[in-house]
Protein backbone atom coordinates (compact mmCIF):
# COMPACT_ATOMS: atom_id res chain seq x y z
CA UNK A 1 0.00 0.00 0.00
CA UNK A 2 2.79 2.36 0.94
CA UNK A 3 4.59 1.66 -2.36
CA UNK A 4 1.37 2.32 -4.29
CA UNK A 5 0.78 5.64 -2.51
CA UNK A 6 4.41 6.67 -3.02
CA UNK A 7 4.14 5.88 -6.74
CA UNK A 8 0.97 7.99 -7.03
CA UNK A 9 2.75 10.80 -5.18
CA UNK A 10 5.68 10.69 -7.62
CA UNK A 11 3.32 10.84 -10.61
CA UNK A 12 1.60 13.85 -9.08
CA UNK A 13 4.89 15.64 -8.49
CA UNK A 14 5.98 14.92 -12.09
CA UNK A 15 2.80 16.32 -13.66
CA UNK A 16 2.78 19.26 -11.29
CA UNK A 17 6.34 20.13 -12.30
CA UNK A 18 5.41 19.92 -15.96
CA UNK A 19 2.40 22.20 -15.47
CA UNK A 20 4.40 24.73 -13.51
CA UNK A 21 7.47 24.80 -15.80
CA UNK A 22 8.05 28.45 -16.64
CA UNK A 23 7.44 29.56 -20.22
CA UNK A 24 11.06 30.76 -20.55
CA UNK A 25 12.38 27.23 -19.90
CA UNK A 26 10.28 25.80 -22.71
CA UNK A 27 11.24 28.61 -25.06
CA UNK A 28 14.92 28.21 -24.24
CA UNK A 29 14.81 24.84 -26.02
CA UNK A 30 14.26 26.65 -29.29
CA UNK A 31 17.41 27.04 -31.37
CA UNK A 32 19.40 30.20 -30.90
CA UNK A 33 20.14 32.10 -34.11
CA UNK A 34 23.29 34.02 -35.04
CA UNK A 35 23.21 35.85 -38.35
CA UNK A 36 26.76 36.88 -39.28
CA UNK A 37 27.23 39.37 -42.12
CA UNK A 38 30.42 40.97 -43.40
CA UNK A 39 30.36 44.09 -45.57
CA UNK A 40 31.31 43.42 -49.20
CA UNK A 41 32.62 39.89 -48.53
CA UNK A 42 32.25 38.38 -51.96
CA UNK A 43 32.18 34.72 -53.05
CA UNK A 44 35.54 35.05 -54.84
CA UNK A 45 37.22 35.54 -51.46
CA UNK A 46 36.36 32.10 -50.02
CA UNK A 47 37.79 28.66 -50.35
CA UNK A 48 34.41 26.95 -50.58
CA UNK A 49 33.33 28.81 -53.72
CA UNK A 50 36.33 27.60 -55.71
CA UNK A 51 37.26 30.91 -57.29
CA UNK A 52 40.72 31.86 -58.52
CA UNK A 53 41.51 33.05 -54.96
CA UNK A 54 40.64 29.73 -53.31
CA UNK A 55 44.25 28.52 -53.60
CA UNK A 56 45.24 31.30 -51.17
CA UNK A 57 43.06 29.68 -48.48
CA UNK A 58 41.57 33.04 -47.44
CA UNK A 59 38.82 31.70 -45.15
CA UNK A 60 39.76 28.47 -43.33
CA UNK A 61 37.41 29.03 -40.37
CA UNK A 62 34.48 30.04 -42.55
CA UNK A 63 35.09 27.14 -44.91
CA UNK A 64 34.97 24.75 -41.96
CA UNK A 65 31.73 26.31 -40.75
CA UNK A 66 30.25 26.06 -44.25
CA UNK A 67 31.27 22.41 -44.60
CA UNK A 68 29.36 21.61 -41.41
CA UNK A 69 26.13 22.82 -43.02
CA UNK A 70 24.63 23.78 -46.37
CA UNK A 71 26.26 26.06 -48.95
CA UNK A 72 24.11 28.03 -51.42
CA UNK A 73 25.64 28.50 -54.87
CA UNK A 74 22.84 30.72 -56.20
CA UNK A 75 22.18 33.32 -53.52
CA UNK A 76 21.71 36.83 -54.91
CA UNK A 77 21.18 40.37 -53.71
CA UNK A 78 18.23 42.35 -55.03
CA UNK A 79 20.03 45.73 -55.01
CA UNK A 80 23.83 45.60 -54.59
CA UNK A 81 24.49 48.55 -52.31
CA UNK A 82 24.82 48.56 -48.52
CA UNK A 83 21.76 50.38 -47.17
CA UNK A 84 19.16 48.96 -49.60
CA UNK A 85 20.46 45.42 -49.07
CA UNK A 86 20.26 45.76 -45.29
CA UNK A 87 16.78 47.24 -45.58
CA UNK A 88 15.66 44.23 -47.62
CA UNK A 89 17.15 41.83 -45.08
CA UNK A 90 15.44 43.51 -42.10
CA UNK A 91 12.04 43.91 -43.84
CA UNK A 92 11.85 40.93 -46.18
CA UNK A 93 10.84 43.40 -48.89
CA UNK A 94 12.29 44.64 -52.17
CA UNK A 95 13.53 48.22 -52.42
CA UNK A 96 10.42 49.87 -53.79
CA UNK A 97 8.21 48.22 -51.16
CA UNK A 98 10.44 49.14 -48.20
CA UNK A 99 11.21 52.59 -49.60
CA UNK A 100 15.00 52.33 -49.41
CA UNK A 101 16.25 52.82 -52.95
CA UNK A 102 19.71 54.17 -52.18
CA UNK A 103 22.20 55.04 -49.43
CA UNK A 104 20.02 57.87 -48.13
CA UNK A 105 17.15 55.56 -47.14
CA UNK A 106 16.28 54.52 -43.60
CA UNK A 107 14.13 52.00 -41.76
CA UNK A 108 12.24 53.36 -38.72
CA UNK A 109 11.52 51.08 -35.75
CA UNK A 110 7.94 50.34 -36.81
CA UNK A 111 9.22 48.72 -40.03
CA UNK A 112 12.04 46.67 -38.50
CA UNK A 113 9.98 43.56 -39.07
CA UNK A 114 12.56 40.82 -38.53
CA UNK A 115 13.44 41.58 -34.88
CA UNK A 116 9.78 42.33 -34.17
CA UNK A 117 8.71 38.89 -35.37
CA UNK A 118 11.52 37.20 -33.46
CA UNK A 119 10.37 38.98 -30.32
CA UNK A 120 6.85 37.63 -30.81
CA UNK A 121 8.35 34.14 -30.89
CA UNK A 122 10.00 34.61 -27.50
CA UNK A 123 13.47 35.50 -28.70
CA UNK A 124 15.72 38.14 -27.18
CA UNK A 125 17.19 40.10 -30.07
CA UNK A 126 20.48 41.98 -30.45
CA UNK A 127 22.47 43.67 -33.19
CA UNK A 128 26.19 44.42 -32.95
CA UNK A 129 28.35 46.14 -35.57
CA UNK A 130 27.32 47.86 -38.77
CA UNK A 131 23.68 48.94 -38.97
CA UNK A 132 23.71 51.70 -41.63
CA UNK A 133 19.95 52.27 -41.68
CA UNK A 134 20.13 55.69 -39.97
CA UNK A 135 17.30 55.40 -37.46
CA UNK A 136 17.55 53.73 -34.06
CA UNK A 137 17.40 49.91 -34.21
CA UNK A 138 14.84 50.17 -31.44
CA UNK A 139 13.04 46.94 -32.30
CA UNK A 140 16.06 45.05 -30.99
CA UNK A 141 16.32 44.41 -27.24
CA UNK A 142 20.02 45.31 -27.34
CA UNK A 143 22.25 47.15 -29.79
CA UNK A 144 25.81 48.39 -30.09
CA UNK A 145 26.16 49.74 -33.62
CA UNK A 146 28.61 51.82 -35.60
CA UNK A 147 27.55 55.36 -36.52
CA UNK A 148 26.98 55.26 -40.27
CA UNK A 149 29.90 53.46 -41.90
CA UNK A 150 31.87 53.64 -38.68
CA UNK A 151 35.65 53.63 -38.38
CA UNK A 152 38.03 50.75 -38.89
CA UNK A 153 40.34 51.80 -36.04
CA UNK A 154 39.26 52.80 -32.52
CA UNK A 155 35.58 52.95 -33.48
CA UNK A 156 32.75 54.41 -31.45
CA UNK A 157 29.53 52.45 -30.96
CA UNK A 158 26.05 53.81 -30.35
CA UNK A 159 24.33 52.02 -27.47
CA UNK A 160 21.16 52.36 -25.41
CA UNK A 161 21.36 54.89 -22.61
CA UNK A 162 19.80 57.85 -20.87
CA UNK A 163 20.10 60.22 -23.82
CA UNK A 164 18.17 60.02 -27.07
CA UNK A 165 19.49 58.24 -30.17
CA UNK A 166 22.27 58.55 -31.29
CA UNK A 167 23.97 60.37 -28.40
CA UNK A 168 24.85 57.42 -26.17
CA UNK A 169 28.32 56.35 -27.28
CA UNK A 170 31.06 54.07 -26.08
CA UNK A 171 34.66 54.26 -27.26
CA UNK A 172 36.83 51.28 -28.11
CA UNK A 173 40.49 50.78 -28.90
CA UNK A 174 41.74 48.55 -31.66
CA UNK A 175 40.33 47.23 -34.94
CA UNK A 176 36.60 47.16 -35.61
CA UNK A 177 36.48 43.43 -36.43
CA UNK A 178 38.00 42.65 -33.03
CA UNK A 179 35.83 45.20 -31.23
CA UNK A 180 32.60 43.92 -32.79
CA UNK A 181 33.44 40.38 -31.74
CA UNK A 182 34.33 41.57 -28.24
CA UNK A 183 30.96 43.26 -27.86
CA UNK A 184 29.08 40.24 -29.17
CA UNK A 185 30.84 37.86 -26.81
CA UNK A 186 30.26 40.26 -23.91
CA UNK A 187 26.53 40.33 -24.66
CA UNK A 188 26.31 36.57 -25.04
CA UNK A 189 28.22 35.95 -21.85
CA UNK A 190 26.99 38.63 -19.46
CA UNK A 191 24.14 40.77 -20.79
CA UNK A 192 21.47 38.54 -22.31
CA UNK A 193 18.59 36.83 -20.57
CA UNK A 194 19.76 33.22 -20.47
CA UNK A 195 16.23 31.94 -19.87
CA UNK A 196 15.30 32.91 -23.45
CA UNK A 197 16.62 31.89 -26.86
CA UNK A 198 18.55 34.63 -28.63
CA UNK A 199 18.51 36.11 -32.11
CA UNK A 200 21.77 37.96 -32.78
CA UNK A 201 22.77 39.93 -35.88
CA UNK A 202 26.57 40.18 -35.83
CA UNK A 203 27.73 42.59 -38.57
CA UNK A 204 31.34 43.35 -39.52
CA UNK A 205 32.42 46.57 -41.19
CA UNK A 206 35.22 44.71 -42.98
CA UNK A 207 36.10 44.22 -45.77
CA UNK A 208 34.48 47.50 -46.93
CA UNK A 209 36.81 50.00 -48.59
CA UNK A 210 39.27 51.54 -47.81
CA UNK A 211 40.42 48.14 -46.52
CA UNK A 212 42.16 49.35 -43.37
CA UNK A 213 43.29 46.02 -41.96
CA UNK A 214 44.52 45.36 -38.42
CA UNK A 215 48.29 45.99 -38.14
CA UNK A 216 48.99 42.36 -37.27
CA UNK A 217 48.13 41.40 -40.85
CA UNK A 218 50.58 43.73 -42.59
CA UNK A 219 52.80 40.83 -43.71
CA UNK A 220 49.93 38.47 -44.63
CA UNK A 221 50.22 37.61 -48.36
CA UNK A 222 53.02 40.17 -48.70
CA UNK A 223 55.11 37.91 -50.95
CA UNK A 224 52.20 36.08 -52.55
CA UNK A 225 51.07 36.44 -56.15
CA UNK A 226 47.33 37.12 -56.25
CA UNK A 227 45.73 35.40 -59.28
CA UNK A 228 44.27 37.91 -61.71
CA UNK A 229 41.10 37.66 -63.78
CA UNK A 230 41.72 37.69 -67.52
CA UNK A 231 38.96 40.28 -67.94
CA UNK A 232 41.02 42.76 -65.93
CA UNK A 233 43.03 43.30 -69.11
CA UNK A 234 40.80 42.05 -71.96
CA UNK A 235 37.04 42.45 -71.49
CA UNK A 236 35.83 40.78 -74.67
CA UNK A 237 32.23 41.57 -75.57
CA UNK A 238 31.11 42.26 -72.01
CA UNK A 239 28.85 45.26 -71.62
CA UNK A 240 27.07 47.43 -74.16
CA UNK A 241 26.68 50.98 -75.32
CA UNK A 242 25.09 51.55 -71.88
CA UNK A 243 28.35 50.75 -70.08
CA UNK A 244 30.83 51.88 -72.71
CA UNK A 245 29.13 54.68 -74.62
CA UNK A 246 29.02 55.13 -78.40
CA UNK A 247 32.41 54.17 -79.81
CA UNK A 248 33.59 53.56 -76.22
CA UNK A 249 33.21 57.26 -75.48
CA UNK A 250 32.16 56.69 -71.83
CA UNK A 251 34.85 54.21 -70.80
CA UNK A 252 36.71 56.93 -68.91
CA UNK A 253 33.74 57.80 -66.67
CA UNK A 254 31.50 54.73 -66.27
CA UNK A 255 32.41 52.03 -63.76
CA UNK A 256 35.21 52.70 -61.27
CA UNK A 257 38.29 50.75 -62.25
CA UNK A 258 41.49 49.03 -61.17
CA UNK A 259 43.37 50.40 -64.17
CA UNK A 260 43.70 54.05 -65.14
CA UNK A 261 40.70 53.62 -67.46
CA UNK A 262 38.30 55.60 -65.27
CA UNK A 263 39.85 59.04 -64.99
CA UNK A 264 37.44 60.12 -62.23
CA UNK A 265 37.59 57.16 -59.84
CA UNK A 266 40.05 54.28 -59.90
CA UNK A 267 41.31 52.34 -56.91
CA UNK A 268 44.88 53.51 -57.49
CA UNK A 269 43.84 57.08 -56.74
CA UNK A 270 43.31 55.96 -53.15
CA UNK A 271 45.87 53.21 -52.79
CA UNK A 272 48.79 55.37 -53.84
CA UNK A 273 47.64 58.67 -52.31
CA UNK A 274 49.75 60.28 -49.58
CA UNK A 275 46.65 60.60 -47.39
CA UNK A 276 45.92 56.88 -47.40
CA UNK A 277 49.40 55.41 -47.44
CA UNK A 278 50.42 57.32 -44.32
CA UNK A 279 48.29 54.88 -42.33
CA UNK A 280 48.76 51.78 -44.47
CA UNK A 281 51.97 51.01 -46.31
CA UNK A 282 54.21 54.05 -46.85
CA UNK A 283 57.24 51.95 -47.72
CA UNK A 284 55.45 50.30 -50.61
CA UNK A 285 54.10 53.64 -51.81
CA UNK A 286 57.52 55.25 -51.74
CA UNK A 287 58.99 52.46 -53.86
CA UNK A 288 56.02 52.55 -56.20
CA UNK A 289 56.32 56.27 -56.81
CA UNK A 290 59.87 55.74 -58.06
CA UNK A 291 58.58 53.55 -60.90
CA UNK A 292 57.73 56.53 -63.06
CA UNK A 293 58.02 54.58 -66.29
CA UNK A 294 55.40 51.93 -65.53
CA UNK A 295 53.34 50.92 -68.53
CA UNK A 296 49.56 50.90 -68.17
CA UNK A 297 49.59 47.13 -67.80
CA UNK A 298 52.33 47.26 -65.16
CA UNK A 299 50.38 49.90 -63.27
CA UNK A 300 47.20 47.80 -63.41
CA UNK A 301 49.09 44.72 -62.19
CA UNK A 302 50.74 46.54 -59.27
CA UNK A 303 47.50 48.24 -58.28
CA UNK A 304 45.50 45.01 -58.44
CA UNK A 305 48.03 43.15 -56.31
CA UNK A 306 47.97 45.81 -53.59
CA UNK A 307 44.17 46.19 -53.78
CA UNK A 308 43.59 42.46 -53.29
CA UNK A 309 46.15 42.10 -50.51
CA UNK A 310 44.52 44.86 -48.48
CA UNK A 311 41.07 43.43 -49.13
CA UNK A 312 42.15 39.90 -48.17
CA UNK A 313 43.86 41.15 -45.00
CA UNK A 314 40.49 42.53 -43.92
CA UNK A 315 38.91 39.19 -44.82
CA UNK A 316 41.55 37.42 -42.73
CA UNK A 317 40.53 39.55 -39.74
CA UNK A 318 36.89 38.55 -40.21
CA UNK A 319 37.76 34.86 -40.55
CA UNK A 320 39.91 34.89 -37.42
CA UNK A 321 37.20 36.63 -35.43
CA UNK A 322 34.52 34.19 -36.58
CA UNK A 323 36.85 31.43 -35.37
CA UNK A 324 37.07 33.22 -32.01
CA UNK A 325 33.28 33.51 -31.79
CA UNK A 326 32.89 29.80 -32.60
CA UNK A 327 35.38 28.86 -29.88
CA UNK A 328 33.32 30.84 -27.40
CA UNK A 329 30.09 29.14 -28.48
CA UNK A 330 31.69 25.73 -28.06
CA UNK A 331 33.09 26.60 -24.61
CA UNK A 332 29.65 27.79 -23.50
CA UNK A 333 27.87 24.72 -24.87
CA UNK A 334 25.92 26.84 -27.36
CA UNK A 335 27.39 25.71 -30.65
CA UNK A 336 25.14 22.83 -31.64
CA UNK A 337 21.86 24.42 -30.56
CA UNK A 338 22.56 27.60 -32.52
CA UNK A 339 21.59 28.18 -36.14
CA UNK A 340 24.59 29.99 -37.61
CA UNK A 341 24.18 31.92 -40.86
CA UNK A 342 27.03 33.59 -42.72
CA UNK A 343 26.72 35.98 -45.63
CA UNK A 344 27.86 39.32 -47.06
CA UNK A 345 25.55 42.25 -47.71
CA UNK A 346 26.22 41.78 -51.43
CA UNK A 347 29.07 40.68 -53.67
CA UNK A 348 32.03 42.78 -54.79
CA UNK A 349 34.05 43.27 -57.95
CA UNK A 350 37.67 42.26 -57.45
CA UNK A 351 38.99 43.43 -60.79
CA UNK A 352 36.64 41.42 -62.99
CA UNK A 353 35.94 43.43 -66.17
CA UNK A 354 38.32 46.04 -64.67
CA UNK A 355 35.68 47.01 -62.09
CA UNK A 356 35.87 47.66 -58.36
CA UNK A 357 33.06 48.08 -55.81
CA UNK A 358 29.60 46.49 -56.30
CA UNK A 359 26.30 47.90 -57.72
CA UNK A 360 26.43 45.97 -61.01
CA UNK A 361 24.13 43.09 -61.90
CA UNK A 362 27.21 41.20 -63.03
CA UNK A 363 27.85 37.94 -61.18
CA UNK A 364 30.61 38.98 -58.80
CA UNK A 365 28.57 41.94 -57.54
CA UNK A 366 25.14 40.31 -57.50
CA UNK A 367 26.09 36.95 -55.98
CA UNK A 368 26.13 36.68 -52.19
CA UNK A 369 28.00 34.07 -50.15
CA UNK A 370 25.49 32.19 -48.02
CA UNK A 371 25.70 29.12 -45.83
CA UNK A 372 23.91 27.81 -42.75
CA UNK A 373 24.98 25.40 -40.01
CA UNK A 374 22.49 23.68 -37.71
CA UNK A 375 23.31 19.99 -37.19
CA UNK A 376 19.90 19.06 -35.81
CA UNK A 377 18.14 19.91 -39.08
CA UNK A 378 20.79 20.56 -41.76
CA UNK A 379 23.00 17.80 -43.10
CA UNK A 380 26.71 18.63 -43.11
CA UNK A 381 28.57 18.88 -46.40
CA UNK A 382 25.54 19.73 -48.54
CA UNK A 383 25.17 22.26 -51.35
CA UNK A 384 22.26 23.54 -53.38
CA UNK A 385 21.85 25.47 -56.60
CA UNK A 386 18.35 26.63 -55.59
CA UNK A 387 17.85 30.33 -56.29
CA UNK A 388 17.37 32.49 -53.20
CA UNK A 389 17.86 36.19 -52.54
CA UNK A 390 18.18 38.50 -49.55
CA UNK A 391 14.42 39.16 -49.42
CA UNK A 392 14.09 35.49 -48.47
CA UNK A 393 16.35 35.68 -45.41
CA UNK A 394 13.83 37.12 -42.94
CA UNK A 395 10.96 34.74 -43.82
CA UNK A 396 13.36 31.79 -43.51
CA UNK A 397 14.77 32.83 -40.12
CA UNK A 398 11.25 33.39 -38.80
CA UNK A 399 10.19 29.99 -40.13
CA UNK A 400 13.18 28.26 -38.52
CA UNK A 401 12.29 29.93 -35.22
CA UNK A 402 8.82 28.43 -35.38
CA UNK A 403 6.88 31.36 -36.80
CA UNK A 404 5.24 32.48 -40.03
CA UNK A 405 6.40 35.51 -41.99
CA UNK A 406 3.94 38.43 -41.91
CA UNK A 407 2.00 39.23 -45.07
CA UNK A 408 3.99 42.37 -45.88
CA UNK A 409 7.14 40.34 -46.45
CA UNK A 410 7.72 39.59 -50.13
CA UNK A 411 10.41 36.94 -49.70
CA UNK A 412 9.94 33.19 -49.45
CA UNK A 413 11.12 30.81 -46.76
CA UNK A 414 13.65 28.23 -47.94
CA UNK A 415 13.53 26.23 -44.70
CA UNK A 416 12.45 23.13 -46.65
CA UNK A 417 15.55 23.38 -48.85
CA UNK A 418 17.78 23.62 -45.78
CA UNK A 419 16.22 20.56 -44.20
CA UNK A 420 15.80 18.34 -47.26
CA UNK A 421 18.33 19.63 -49.76
CA UNK A 422 15.57 19.73 -52.37
CA UNK A 423 13.56 22.54 -53.92
CA UNK A 424 9.87 22.30 -53.01
CA UNK A 425 7.33 22.14 -55.79
CA UNK A 426 6.80 25.56 -57.35
CA UNK A 427 10.04 27.05 -55.95
CA UNK A 428 11.23 30.25 -57.65
CA UNK A 429 13.36 29.65 -60.75
CA UNK A 430 14.59 33.22 -61.13
CA UNK A 431 15.49 36.31 -59.15
CA UNK A 432 14.88 40.02 -59.79
CA UNK A 433 17.51 42.74 -59.46
CA UNK A 434 17.39 46.53 -59.59
CA UNK A 435 20.06 49.15 -59.02
CA UNK A 436 18.48 52.58 -58.61
CA UNK A 437 21.40 54.83 -57.70
CA UNK A 438 22.25 56.09 -61.19
CA UNK A 439 25.79 57.48 -61.73
CA UNK A 440 26.51 57.85 -58.02
CA UNK A 441 29.70 58.53 -56.06
CA UNK A 442 31.92 58.53 -59.16
CA UNK A 443 31.57 54.76 -59.26
CA UNK A 444 29.20 55.83 -62.01
CA UNK A 445 27.03 52.76 -62.52
CA UNK A 446 24.05 53.38 -64.82
CA UNK A 447 20.66 52.48 -63.34
CA UNK A 448 19.39 49.09 -64.47
CA UNK A 449 17.16 46.14 -63.67
CA UNK A 450 16.94 42.56 -64.81
CA UNK A 451 16.24 38.90 -64.23
CA UNK A 452 18.55 35.95 -63.61
CA UNK A 453 17.67 32.27 -63.96
CA UNK A 454 20.01 29.34 -63.38
CA UNK A 455 21.23 29.58 -66.97
CA UNK A 456 20.47 33.06 -68.29
CA UNK A 457 20.69 36.70 -67.34
CA UNK A 458 18.87 39.61 -68.97
CA UNK A 459 19.70 43.21 -68.00
CA UNK A 460 18.01 46.44 -69.07
CA UNK A 461 20.04 49.63 -68.60
CA UNK A 462 17.57 52.51 -68.65
CA UNK A 463 20.13 55.16 -67.74
CA UNK A 464 18.19 57.62 -65.58
CA UNK A 465 18.12 58.61 -61.91
CA UNK A 466 14.90 57.76 -60.06
CA UNK A 467 14.22 61.48 -59.54
CA UNK A 468 13.33 63.21 -62.80
CA UNK A 469 16.20 65.66 -62.78
CA UNK A 470 14.76 67.45 -65.83
CA UNK A 471 11.55 68.34 -63.97
CA UNK A 472 11.22 72.04 -63.08
CA UNK A 473 10.37 71.30 -59.44
CA UNK A 474 12.67 68.31 -58.99
CA UNK A 475 14.66 68.13 -55.75
CA UNK A 476 17.42 65.76 -54.75
CA UNK A 477 20.64 65.73 -52.77
CA UNK A 478 23.02 67.88 -54.79
CA UNK A 479 25.68 67.98 -52.08
CA UNK A 480 26.51 64.27 -51.93
CA UNK A 481 30.00 63.73 -53.32
CA UNK A 482 30.63 62.41 -56.80
CA UNK A 483 27.03 62.13 -58.00
CA UNK A 484 26.10 62.81 -61.61
CA UNK A 485 22.39 62.12 -61.35
CA UNK A 486 21.58 64.62 -64.10
CA UNK A 487 23.66 62.70 -66.64
CA UNK A 488 21.43 60.39 -68.67
CA UNK A 489 23.32 57.46 -70.16
CA UNK A 490 22.60 55.33 -73.25
CA UNK A 491 19.85 52.72 -73.08
CA UNK A 492 20.73 49.12 -73.87
CA UNK A 493 19.96 45.46 -73.20
CA UNK A 494 22.49 42.82 -72.21
CA UNK A 495 22.00 39.06 -72.28
CA UNK A 496 24.37 36.36 -71.05
CA UNK A 497 24.15 32.60 -71.45
CA UNK A 498 25.74 31.69 -68.11
CA UNK A 499 25.83 28.01 -69.00
CA UNK A 500 28.25 28.73 -71.85
CA UNK A 501 29.65 32.06 -70.64
CA UNK A 502 29.86 32.05 -66.82
CA UNK A 503 32.32 34.95 -66.77
CA UNK A 504 29.95 37.15 -68.83
CA UNK A 505 32.41 37.91 -71.58
CA UNK A 506 29.89 37.87 -74.43
CA UNK A 507 26.77 40.01 -74.51
CA UNK A 508 24.65 37.84 -76.81
CA UNK A 509 21.55 40.05 -76.89
CA UNK A 510 21.78 40.48 -80.67
CA UNK A 511 22.40 36.81 -81.38
CA UNK A 512 19.30 35.49 -83.22
CA UNK A 513 19.85 32.05 -81.69
CA UNK A 514 18.53 33.45 -78.39
CA UNK A 515 15.54 35.34 -79.79
CA UNK A 516 12.92 33.07 -78.19
CA UNK A 517 14.84 32.76 -74.90
CA UNK A 518 15.09 36.54 -74.59
CA UNK A 519 11.39 37.00 -75.42
CA UNK A 520 10.50 34.52 -72.67
CA UNK A 521 12.81 36.26 -70.19
CA UNK A 522 11.19 39.61 -70.97
CA UNK A 523 7.77 38.13 -70.20
CA UNK A 524 9.09 36.70 -66.93
CA UNK A 525 10.63 40.06 -66.11
CA UNK A 526 7.32 41.84 -66.66
CA UNK A 527 5.58 39.36 -64.36
CA UNK A 528 8.25 39.73 -61.67
CA UNK A 529 8.06 43.51 -61.71
CA UNK A 530 4.28 43.43 -61.40
CA UNK A 531 4.14 40.83 -58.63
CA UNK A 532 6.83 42.59 -56.58
CA UNK A 533 5.42 46.11 -56.97
CA UNK A 534 8.60 47.08 -58.81
CA UNK A 535 6.92 48.70 -61.79
CA UNK A 536 7.55 52.36 -62.59
CA UNK A 537 4.21 53.43 -64.05
CA UNK A 538 2.84 56.70 -62.68
CA UNK A 539 5.44 56.92 -59.89
CA UNK A 540 8.45 57.24 -62.17
CA UNK A 541 6.96 58.20 -65.55
CA UNK A 542 10.28 59.46 -66.94
CA UNK A 543 11.67 55.93 -66.49
CA UNK A 544 8.51 54.24 -67.75
CA UNK A 545 8.79 56.28 -70.93
CA UNK A 546 12.26 54.85 -71.56
CA UNK A 547 11.02 51.33 -70.86
CA UNK A 548 8.11 51.72 -73.31
CA UNK A 549 10.35 53.15 -76.03
CA UNK A 550 13.09 50.55 -75.78
CA UNK A 551 11.41 47.36 -74.58
CA UNK A 552 11.47 45.81 -78.04
CA UNK A 553 14.87 47.10 -79.14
Amino acid sequence: MFKKLFFIFLIGVFFSACEEAPKETVEAKKPNIIYIMADDHTTQAFGIYGSRLATLNPTPALDQLANEGMVFDNCFVTNAICTPSRATIITGQYSQANGVLDLEGHIPPDRQYLPQEMGKLGYESAIVGKWHLEEEPASFDYYAVLPGQGKYHDPEFIVQGEEEWPKNRIETTGHSSDNITDLTIEWLKDKRNKDKPFFLMHHYKAPHDDFEYAPRYKDYLEDAYIPEPASLYVNGNNGSVATRGNNDSLLTVIGSSVSKRNTIRSIGMRLWSDEFTKISNPEFNASFQKKLNLSDREYTHATYQEYLKRYLRCVKGVDDNVARLIRFLKEEGLYDNTIIVYTGDQGFMLGEHDYIDKRWMYEESMRMPFFVRYPEKIKAGTRTDAIINNADFAPTLIDMAGGTAPEQMQGNSFKTILETGKEPEGWQQSTYYRYWMHMAHAHANPAHFGIRTKQYKLIFFYGKYWVNTKGPKATWNKKSWGNRFEMDTPVAWEFYDLGKDPEEMNNAYDNPVYKDVIADLKNQLLQKRKSLNEEDGDKYPHIQKVIDEHWND
